[in-house]
């Protein structure tokens, strides 16, 4: 199978791709490429304060989310302070501690409820950690944590705890943006990203919006020209293509409604971009349905075998999604008949799937 044949659906990427401002917007500005950009990116900064209505010091951009992350655990831990992170969940949280010499503990989410969000089940397992992350909507499940329980949450953790709430799916979701709470904390943080809804994934840009008491750290944790003249201008000019993203986010609420009512497999409820269903072995179901060329994410590495996690396509790869997929699911359970009846095993099989 050629790979322009491949349903791609294992990253999350947004299928109709960027929007056409912002490919033009990165095209003229790669004339320009062999100028550094401002040290403060303050073009895209200030576009983005005037989006959340907060002080263009209060946006810390970086290069992609990871860099907002990075950014933060350099403003915020000293070696040896811990932070808390879900699992399953985002590794790079882990990753970026560690990167600063800090320690990970972590708090569970449970398939047993649909990996529901609470600030309880946080507050059980915090012990005075320095960052708390919170993802919402949540990666792989698409859970998210309500307004409320992120209040409850904020009150609930020490005054030298700093809760970082991960909105890189925000777009998708009908949950309001903890952006909005910055007013009146200084003990959150946000990041957000361009590269799902917006399309920008490969350009690697996205941000923080941090308390305004923060303002001047950026200067000092920034690394110089982080983000790239391309990456800013396509992003400011797909802030301004309001119906790309509304094409966009529509598009995956059809797609994961789909894969949810005609995927022959238990699917858990999801504001993001994809939909993580139960289909028993994730490694063999995955490996199957890519070779039929459709490309879904095993969710191994997340601590969940039983799954795969499935982003919204477009409506022909969505529907192919599930074709392939539901075929798969139905072989595996003849095999399985089989086998349980003596009369045959499943060729090809063998410990590893």
């Amino acid at each position: 199978m050629e790979p322009e044949e491949l349903v791609k659906l294992s990253s999350n990427e947004n299928p109709h791709g960027p929007s056409p401002a912002a490919v033009d917007a990165a095209s003229r500005a790669v004339a320009d490429a062999h100028v550094y950009p401002t040290a403060a990116h303050a073009d895209l900064t200030e576009r983005l304060a005037d989006e959340w209505d907060v002080d263009p010091e209060q946006v810390w951009v970086g290069p992609g989310a990871d860099g907002a992350l990075d950014y933060l655990s350099r403003a915020t831990l000293d070696p040896g302070d811990r932070v808390l992170v879900p699992s399953p969940g985002f590794a790079y949280y882990g990753m970026s501690a560690r990167y600063h010499h800090g320690s990970v503990a972590e708090y569970p989410l449970s398939k047993a409820d649909g990996f529901a969000q609470t600030a309880e089940g946080v507050l059980d397992a915090y012990d005075g950690e320095r960052i708390v992350y919170v993802t919402t909507p949540h990666n792989p499940t698409g859970s998210v944590l309500e307004r409320e329980e992120l209040r409850a949450l904020l009150d609930g953790v020490d005054d030298r705890t700093l809760v970082v709430v991960d909105e890189a799916y925000g777009e998708y979701s009908d949950e309001p943006s903890a952006v909005e709470l910055l007013d009146a904390r200084d003990d959150l943080a946000v990041t957000r990203t361009f590269s799902k809804a917006y399309g920008l994934a490969g350009l690697r840009i996205g941000y923080a919006v941090v308390p305004e008491s923060w303002a001047d750290a950026y200067a000092r944790v920034n690394t110089p020209f982080a983000a790239n003249v391309a990456a800013l201008a396509a992003a400011s000019a797909a802030l301004d293509d309001d119906d790309h993203v509304e094409r966009s986010v529509e598009s995956a609420r059809w797609a994961r409604a789909f894969l949810a009512a005609e995927l022959d497999a238990p699917t858990f409820d999801t504001a993001a971009n994809f939909v993580l269903a139960d289909v028993g072995d994730g490694t063999a179901v995955a490996e199957r349905a890519q070779q039929r060329g459709v490309i879904v994410r095993d969710t191994t590495s997340f601590g969940l075998p039983g799954c795969v996690r499935v982003s919204c396509g477009t409506e022909s790869e969505t529907r192919r999604a599930v074709e392939v997929l539901n075929d798969v699911l139905a072989e595996r359970e003849a095999v399985t008949d089989a086998s349980a009846t003596g009369m045959g095993t499943e060729p090809g099989s063998g410990g590893g799937a």
